[in-house]
């Protein structure tokens, strides 16, 4: 999460002077995503397409920044459930804080997806970034306590989702500003890795550090973070809203709402995740399995085994550019990752557990490299933020709402059930709701880029 003060008018570095040809010239679009659908051999099939962090300053720039300040979110994402847990001694109370996180999420990723269209998309994350350092710091001060308080672990999970609501549009929005359409599958493979490569380290990082130095420092490894993300932020040039702006009101985020209620294929993307995550996500009842198998070490590695699955996915997805039906290869994903799951759930042992939970990450990671190429080649510019702010819902509210009814499932039929049924109905649902949307599942690329090119002119 990156957020900082307001960037000085006139910054050294100066606004971007024009919307990418990706935005102003439908037909490029359509033939972009045609080229993207074809050719290359082998290796460039599997290889990751890096051609836009040679090309684009402002895209490295981001991915830098982002990368460290995602990295130090990703050892606070561990360190903060153990915490809780340690506390309270409940896989439920773990569950009741990710609930914490959704409240403020169902207001400000709508605000923050206005603004995002309204405003400087950089400054936004800027602001947003600046915020998030300072909200971290209070963990930092409440780990130091001799008594750390539960209340306090609430307080700054709910302040820190809804900042990161009024930031994710903005951050989101941007990377199709600077990018070209053709590099948008490789864009959104890059932004995975360095997802991915935080998910790993962070994770396996925060387990040694809460065992050998103890929450406070390894809190304070998270504040530090943003400091890298904030210098990367102000070399950035501006990203100023679209020229065809509505500005920051109702009827804006109105027009979002309506314009994916619209689009069946969007509404399939959100609701297969959504399901997904809601029942098959297992990450609340992680300390508990941690503390059957050898403790807070094992917690790190648990929480990194998805993301290696995915960093495997992600390092091998040049055959990405070259998806056409990207709904059909979501829902494949989504079904993978229940049956993933449900190997976990059924593991016995530490290296069965993590091989389910690799396989169930590198589903993942496919659906979200289609989900996200599918939003970035067929939304207009005009209206990215907005449905930016809507798709944080999507894939904010089913791990957050999933971890409450894991636990909740835990403390009613015991941890293996939880687990195992919650696989078990995320690839029930993923079938019916593929069934039930075929415009999702016969969605095709370059119509979709057609259509971008089209509501955008």
């Amino acid at each position: 999460m990156d957020h900082s003060h307001p960037a000085p008018e006139g910054s050294r570095a100066g606004p971007l002077p024009e919307l990418p040809e990706s935005v102003a010239v439908p037909e490029q679009v359509a033939e972009a995503a045609e080229r993207a659908s074809r050719g290359g051999g082998l290796a460039a099939t599997f290889r990751i397409d890096i051609a836009p962090l040679r090309r684009s300053r402002e895209f490295r720039l981001l991915f830098v920044g982002q990368g460290v300040s995602f990295f130090g979110s990703m050892v606070t994402y561990v360190a903060l459930p153990y915490q809780a847990y340690r506390i309270s001694h409940s896989s439920l109370i773990v569950g009741l804080l990710s609930l914490a996180e959704l409240i403020p999420l169902l207001i400000t990723a709508f605000v923050g997806g206005a603004l995002a269209d309204a405003v400087d998309r950089r400054r936004m994350v800027r602001l947003t970034e600046s915020t998030m350092c300072l909200v971290t710091g209070a963990l930092v001060v409440n780990s130091l306590s001799g008594h750390p308080r539960l209340w306090v672990l609430f307080v700054v999970a709910f302040a820190a989702a809804g900042i990161d609501g009024l930031q994710r549009p903005s951050l989101d929005a941007m990377v199709p500003r600077l990018v070209t359409a053709e590099e948008l599958p490789a864009a959104a493979a890059i932004s995975s890795l360095k997802g991915t490569l935080g998910m790993v380290a962070g994770p396996a990082v925060a387990g040694v550090l809460i065992v050998a130095v103890g929450l406070p420092i390894t809190y304070g490894v998270d504040v530090a973070t943003f400091f890298v993300s904030l210098m990367a932020l102000a070399l950035m040039r501006a990203v100023p809203p679209p020229p065809e702006s509505e500005g920051l009101s109702l009827r804006a985020v109105a027009d979002g709402l309506r314009y994916a209620r619209s689009r069946q294929d969007l509404i399939g993307s959100y609701l297969i995740d959504m399901n997904a995550m809601f029942f098959g996500i297992p990450t609340a009842l992680f300390p508990q399995v941690a503390s059957h198998l050898g403790g807070a070490a094992v917690l790190g590695v648990l929480y990194a085994a998805p993301s290696a699955g995915s960093l495997l996915v992600t390092l091998t997805s040049g055959w990405a550019r070259r998806v056409r039906r990207n709904g059909r290869v979501v829902a494949l994903s989504a079904g993978t990752w229940g049956f993933g799951i449900i190997a976990f759930g059924f593991a016995r042992s530490l290296p069965l557990a993590i091989v389910g939970l690799v396989v169930a990450g590198g589903a993942d990671m496919v659906s979200g490299l289609c989900r996200t190429t599918m939003w970035n080649q067929s939304i207009p510019d005009s209206l990215r933020g907005r449905l930016a702010g809507i798709e944080m819902l999507s894939y904010s509210s089913g791990p957050t709402l999933g971890n409450v009814e894991a636990g909740l499932v835990e403390s009613l039929a015991g941890l293996r059930a939880s687990i195992v049924s919650g696989g078990v109905l995320c690839v029930v649902g993923t079938v019916a709701l593929a069934a039930a949307l075929p415009r999702f599942w016969n969605y095709d690329a370059a119509e979709g880029a057609r259509l971008r090119g089209r509501q955008g002119s």
